[in-house]
Parts: structure tokens; sequence; C-alpha cells
């Protein structure tokens, strides 16, 4: 009995051998189609393919796609579970061709893999076609020699595909199983068609149309091939079986499931771990994508998926959490043909904990109100829209979860009365935030929110995308379209744009649409939405239009460096400086970043010095930087450090980088810095190439700031640093590493020359004219001189001082601005008279207030030179006095 996976590389190399390239699976988030939540089809990541806006280095091309339908208009949850094929997640095998064969070829494709390769019994086999498809007929019976009966001719859109209202579109052919008389139900296009006997396997899309906006069609110049065919349904057919859930890989993760909550696989919780096997596989992908569980958008639908199996964890008796304990069966079964879930494997891991724990506190209570109003209705009754709300606002139970829980006890609920209780909620919520303080203008963002929902970024793994314009906002109110020469604020349904937060700057890059092209040169948020502040630069771009986006990457990538160059500086700080350093701001821009910590000193070279060579040896360690979605309580007690001043929820991203040796922090021991951020990063430490710090300056009281560069930025500044050392060294024609012991020397020869200067100075001012007065019984030197500043005066005083031996000396210097007083009295005076006194009496007569120091040495400064004269009076006068 084959296997999936040997079914699925059967499959791929069948069309190997003809010539197919096998392309991997594309994400399942779209990039290419902003209509889509997730990844539906195998043709999806074709789409420009076929409508020729991309062109590839093939012209065919086989897949195994991965696929969701749990949201929007393709959403088989409620069914998951119950019946035999519904799945959220399913795998999509495709062959396609772009302008290369058409129905010739892609008929014996298909004959020769189902009944030479698969060996299905072609009697078994037979095939509808739209019923004006003669061509396809034709060759059905020409390949397979199918008769007449067995080539069904349908008129309704079941065979008829359309990419969408206008476009590409062309019939479609079916092939169907029978399985036989014994099992009810009746060929397609029947009254029983909805029967388990015939059973769809394969679908041939043969795209040859154009749907034009008058409903007419034309023949497309480039004729192609779309098929698909569910790898569970064949691989079901294959193995023997008409149940989807009881082939190979889902009967191992059913089995996984019993084991896990230590019940049968095949007793009466059967459907609890039908759904569980399930929603592993869609939970596990969408989160190895990219996609992790929120309020909002596809992180809403994977929090539906993952408690929608939690809860039947629970009612299958499992008291702990269960669903991550599981992860590894599935990496077992499907990890070698999908590596991403190996490589996502522990955050997988952690965020099904978390998640399964949170919702584990609130799920007894939910339950218990559920059935106490239950208790409460009879047989068949509704359960009211408010306590759905209670349920949904309160315990975070989904409506469609709460209808689940309800249908199996043969209950519904009053949907009218839920969504009315949400538009109450959403207008408190509008109340609240027109008084929350918020910019003018937030409550056109809050309006938009609320129509459109908020913006999903897909930023943290791409760097490009297509989105919907669903608004265009000038001057605080929304316009249909805006043309070249404007500005506008452009709100899309999903974007690979950065908006400003954290200490992160807002990307730019560029949106293009069919009429038009605006250069974003910021990226804003508020109320959710994602502003992309823009300039248009070509033509129109109009509300409701389809736009590809991309990020400056350059831009972009030297943002993510400095970011994480930020985090490995904050846990080098605190190793040099200690526990007590905290990130209070800082700013991570494409030329520099900056931080600003707590520290109540400078730090010193020596400090810097280690700092910048911790950072650095981490960035050569090449670490790979992960981030996890955690609880902050959880994360904190990893040893996660948070922003300051940063609001959290009830889940936050933990950003890791760095391996230690047994060093590292709380229970991740190896781990360097473990920090909670919601910023772009880089893959792995050596990404960002180079740090350099600028040094260290005060930013206010107790905080610091260090700036600094990494990648490009650092090398050319060590390249600029370089140039000046041996610019230097070419002056003192010395070598590089010689220059500090020069520069050394030449300031302590020049330190040395003025001192010799300024002592020449002095003397040459005092001069001839120092002669002594005798005043009172004192020897007095009284003088003004010219040519010396007011710091020249100490030293000359001190000088005539010891010249006298015993006396007093007044000096006012004239210094081409305010005239500066000093005097000085022997020690053995200092009983008479106090140099204090003589500055003041000296200020006061120059036109000045104040002056002073000690008794033996006092300095003022006057206003006017002019009185120099009579200033000396005034000090001779104190000294007569004395």
């Amino acid at each position: 009995m084959p296997s999936l996976n040997d079914i699925r590389s059967t499959f791929l190399d069948h069309f190997a051998r003809n010539g197919h390239a096998v392309v991997d699976s594309s994400p399942l988030v779209p990039r290419n189609d902003p209509t889509l939540m997730f990844t539906n089809s195998g043709m999806v990541q074709f789409k420009n393919v076929f409508t020729g806006v991309e062109n590839r280095d093939y012209n065919r091309a086989a897949t195994s796609q991965k696929c969701v339908r749990a949201g929007g208009k393709h959403n088989d949850l409620d069914n998951v579970g119950y019946t035999a094929r519904h799945h959220t997640f399913f795998e999509m095998l495709g062959n396609f061709s772009f302008g290369d064969y058409f129905k010739a070829d892609a008929i014996p494709y298909a004959w020769e893999l189902l009944t030479k390769e698969f060996a299905i019994d072609p009697d078994r086999l037979l095939v509808t076609i739209f019923h004006t498809d003669d061509e396809a007929a034709a060759l059905w019976k020409k390949v397979a020699g199918l008769p007449d009966e067995r080539i069904i001719r349908i008129a309704s859109d079941d065979n008829f595909w359309r990419m969408g209202p206008t476009g590409p579109c062309g019939p479609c052919s079916e092939i169907f199983y029978d399985h036989g008389d014994h099992i009810p139900g009746g060929p397609p296009g029947s009254p029983d068609e909805d029967g388990d006997r015939f059973i769809e396997i394969w679908n041939l899309v043969f795209m040859q149309n154009e749907q034009l906006p008058d409903g007419s069609m034309r023949p497309l110049d480039m004729q192609s091939i779309d098929t698909g065919m569910g790898l569970e349904r064949i691989g079901a057919l294959l193995q023997g079986k008409h149940d989807n859930y009881d082939t190979d890989l889902m009967r191992a993760l059913i089995e996984a499931s019993a084991h896990a909550t230590s019940t049968e696989a095949d007793g009466s919780e059967n459907v609890h771990h039908r759904v569980i096997a399930d929603h592993l596989r869609s939970t596990a992908f969408l989160i190895a994508d990219g996609v992790m569980p929120s309020n909002e958008g596809r992180g809403y639908v994977l929090r539906r998926i993952m408690r929608r199996a939690m809860r039947h964890a629970h009612q299958a008796g499992a008291q702990d959490p269960v669903m991550h304990r599981l992860v590894p069966a599935l990496v077992q079964q499907m990890g070698q043909h999908y590596p991403e879930l190996g490589r996502a494997k522990a955050l997988i891991e952690e965020t099904l904990r978390g998640e399964e724990e949170r919702f584990r506190a609130t799920l007894d209570r939910g339950l218990r109100l559920l059935e106490d109003e239950v208790g409460r209705l009879p047989a068949g009754g509704t359960l009211g829209g408010a306590t759905a709300f209670k349920l949904y606002d309160t315990y975070g139970f989904p409506l469609d979860l709460t209808q689940d829980a309800l249908r199996e006890k043969g209950f519904a609920v009053d949907v009218p009365g839920f969504d009315a209780a949400m538009a109450e909620q959403k207008a408190r919520a509008r109340a609240a935030w027109s008084g929350s303080g918020e910019q003018a203008d937030a409550a056109i963002w809050f309006d938009l929110a609320e129509r459109h929902g908020t913006t999903e970024f897909l930023g943290y793994d791409t760097e490009t995308a297509e989105g919907e314009i669903r608004a265009l906002v000038r001057d605080g109110a929304e316009v249909d379209a805006a043309t070249a020469g404007e500005t506008v604020a452009i709100v899309i349904n999903q974007t690979p744009f950065y908006a400003e937060a954290g200490g992160q700057v807002g990307d730019t890059g560029i949106v293009r649409t069919q009429s038009g092209r605006a250069r974003v040169t910021d990226t804003r948020k508020s109320a959710g939405v994602y502003m992309h502040l823009a300039e248009i630069e070509e033509g129109r771009i109009e509300r409701g239009q389809s736009a590809e986006l991309a990020v400056d990457h350059e831009r972009r990538s030297a943002i993510r460096a400095n970011h994480s160059a930020t985090h490995l500086l904050h846990e080098a700080l605190r190793g040099a400086l200690g526990d007590h350093v905290a990130q209070r701001g800082s700013l991570n821009a494409p030329d520099r970043l900056r931080f600003d910590f707590s520290h109540g000193r400078a730090v010193s070279l020596a400090e810097l010095a280690r700092i910048e060579g911790e950072v650095n040896a981490f960035i050569r360690q090449n670490a790979e930087v992960s981030t996890r979605i955690m609880a902050p309580d959880d994360a904190r007690a990893l040893g996660a450090q948070a922003l300051f001043g940063e609001k959290y929820g009830d889940e936050v991203r933990v950003v890791s980088m760095g391996a230690e040796d047994g060093t590292g922090k709380g229970a991740d021991k190896r781990t360097y810095s473990i920090e909670l951020c919601g910023g772009t990063h880089v893959g792995r430490t050596g990404e960002i190439g180079a740090f350099v710090t600028l040094g260290d300056q005060a930013s206010s009281a107790g905080i610091r700031r260090i700036e600094a560069l990494t990648g490009q930025a650092a090398m050319d500044y060590l390249r600029a640093q370089d140039h000046r050392v041996a610019e230097l060294a070419n002056l003192f024609k010395s070598q590089p590493e010689e220059v500090g012991a020069r520069v050394r020397a030449l300031m302590d020869e020049r330190r040395a020359l003025q001192n010799e200067v300024a002592q020449l100075r002095r003397e040459k001012a005092m001069g001839a004219g120092a002669t002594a007065q005798d005043i009172n019984g004192m020897k007095a030197v009284m003088q003004v001189i010219s040519g010396v500043s007011g710091k020249d005066l100490g030293p000359m005083i001190d000088a005539q001082k010891a010249a006298l031996g015993t006396g007093v000396v007044v000096l006012i210097a004239d210094t081409g601005a305010k005239p500066a007083v000093a005097a000085g009295v022997t020690k053995d005076l200092a009983h008479r008279v106090s140099a204090v006194d003589l500055v003041k009496a000296a200020v006061e007569a120059l036109g000045g207030r104040g002056g002073g120091g000690r008794p033996e040495m006092a300095q003022g400064g006057g206003a006017d030179i002019a009185q120099a004269d009579a200033a000396l009076d005034a000090a001779r006068g104190v000294i007569s006095a004395a």
C-alpha cells in the first residue's frame, strides 16, 4: 500500500519525466493575490504567469501545494471532523502549462498517471466535460477509450472555471472514481450526485478564453493548463479507504492524539481526534509560514482553528496542553517534503503551548456558562446573542466555536443578536478612542478599521506582496483617487511595509497599480490601520485597485541590521556596566542607531571598547536570530528584556540571538540576548556586518546615549578614520601606530611653550614700574597693567608677594574688555588688611559688583577701565585705614 508520501513523489516524478519543473509549494499567505486570505489551490502562485504579468524560466510545472480553507468564501471549518473529506489543510497536486501544451497532452498525462503509475482500474473511471467541449470529448474517447455514457456533459459553471469576473477562463474536465453500486449515490449531473459512490479525484482546467467586461469571450493568445488533485482524496482511494482520515498520514496523527489524551483512537472520541489531526496540520503550517494567533485577520482565523482543536482535546479528557506534544509526530510524517516544519518546530510548539495554556485558563469557566445557559433552553432552542457575545468577549470563544459546541447538543445561536452586541461594543470603543487624546484625525482611522478591518503586516518574512487599496486619505478626508504630483495616505488590506514603532522608523518603497505608481516616503499606523504616506509619481491611483508593494530593500536591510545591533548592544551594556542598565529609548534608522539607557556616569573609553568588542564577537558568531510568540509573563520568566514605556498585549514577539555556553539568562541558558520586540530583524547576527560606536554622551539626568553604526556605514566610518590617521602619519613623517605618541609629545611641548610665553608676558607687563610704596607702614605695589588676561593676575600677585617678603599687592588688568582686579596680602599682614576688602573697593570704583576670595588672595571684575586710577585710590584708602 503506497503511503501519502509515496503518492506525492510518484505524482511529481511522473511530471518531472515529462519535462515539468517541480516547483516548491508557495507559502500559505499569498503574496500575489490580495483577495485571498490563504492559498487555496495550486494555481495561486502562478496567477501572474497565467495572465502574462510574470515570466519564468520554465513553461510547464508540477507542484504539491499546501492549502488552507478556513476563512472567507472557502471555509470548511464547521464540517471538519464530521465528514470523510473536509479539511482545513490539504495538499493539492497539480500540473501546469503556461502556453506550452494543451488538452491533447494534458488528458494523456492524466490518464497515464492514473491507470499506469497508480494502477487504477480504468473501468472505474468516468469524466465530466463542459457541455460544448467537443474537443475534450473526442480526446477522452481517443486516449482512454471511454464510451459516451462515461463522458458526462455538464452545462453549469461546475465545469467552467473563471479567474474572476473578467480575465482568463475555460472549460473543465473532472475525473471521477466509481466506488461501486454497494454505496449510495449517482453519477455527476444526476439527482443523486451528492452521494458517496462517485468521488471526484482530479480536475483539469483548460484555460482557453478571456472573459471581457461586456460578457463576451475571445480565445486567449496563451492557452494553458491548470489541474488539481487532492492528495488526501487520491491517497484514500489508492489505500483502499473511503475516508481521508483513514489514510496512513492522518491515521498516524489520530493515533498520536489518542495516545496523548489516553483515549481510544476509534472510540467515542474519534471525532475529537479527527479534528485535532486536521487542525494540527493547518496550525503548524500557518505558523511556519509566519502567521501568528491574534484577534485580527489571518491571525484570528488561526486562533479559531487552534481553539477549536483545543476544545476537542479538552472534551477528549486532556487535562494539560496537548497540541504542542503532537508536533514531533507531524514533523516525522511531513517534514521531509516540507522542511519548513522542522525549521519552525520550536516556534510551532511554543506558540501552541502558550495559546493552549491561555485558552484553558478561561475554557472551563466559559463552558460552565454555556452549560448553564443551555440548561435553561428548551429542546432545539436558540442561545441568546448577548450570551454568545459574552463568551466571545470575555472567554475568547469565537462564534463558530460556540456554534460547534451547541450543534452537538441540537441547539443554535442567535447570530443577529451576536452581531448587535458586537456593534454596540464597537460604538463604545469608538467613543473611547475619540476621547483618548490621539491626533485630531484619529477618528478617520478608527472608521477605516471598523469598515475594512486593520492592516495585516506581512513584512516579517517578505518585502514584496500584493494588496488591495481600501482607502485613500488626503488632508484628513477620504478621496476616490490621487493623481501625479499629489500626496496621499494609502490604506491597503495587507502590507510588507513596517510602520514606525518601538524606535524603528517606517519603511519606504513603491506602490504600483495598473494605472499609476506612488513612492512611499514613510509608513505609520493608527488604530491598527497602516498609512503609506506617498507621493504619486505617475498616472492615477484609485480606491479598490490591486497594488504591487515593494519595500526599499537596501534601506530595510540597513534598518534591521541596526535594530538587531541594539539588542546585542543592550546586553553588552548590562554585562559591562551592570544589571541596572535598562533601555530608555532608541532610534533604528537606515544610517545609524541610537540607544538611550539608564546609567549615572559617563562610559569610559575602556568600557566602550569592551562593549564594542563583545557586540562584534556575537556578530561574527553568525548565530540564528529566532522569534517566538509568548505570553508577556512567560517571556519575562525566560529573562526577556522589555522596552521601557511600551504596552504589551496578551502575546508578545520574543526575539533571541547569540549563543552562550551556560552563561545565558533565565531558563534559556544558552541565549545571549532575549527581548520583547515587534520590529524586523536580521536572520543571522552575521548579517549586521560590523558594529562601531561613535561615543557616549548624556541624554538627560541619569540617562546616557550611545550612537553607533553597522554594516557598510560602519566600514565607511572605519575607512575614513584610517584615512585620517594615514594623513596625520604622513604629516608627522611617522608610522600610523606612532601618531599617538607624536601627538602627545607635541602637546607637551606646546604646554611648555605656552607657560614660557605666559611668564614672559607677565614679566613684560609688570616691567620696571613694579615699585613699592609705603602706605600706613606697609609696603604696597599698586599698578594697572595691559597685555595680560585675568587668569594671569594670580601668578603675578604670587610673584610680587614673594619679591616683597611682606606687603600688599593690587593689580588691575586692562584686558581690552572688562577690567580684571586681583589683590594679595602676605600672611604676616593678613590680620591688618584683607585682600577681599581691597578687591571689593576697587571693583566698586570700576563700576562692578562683588569679588571674593581669601584674606591673602582675592579677585574680581569691573566694568570701566577708565576708572582704574580711582580703583587704585580706593584700595589705598582701605590700606590707609587698616
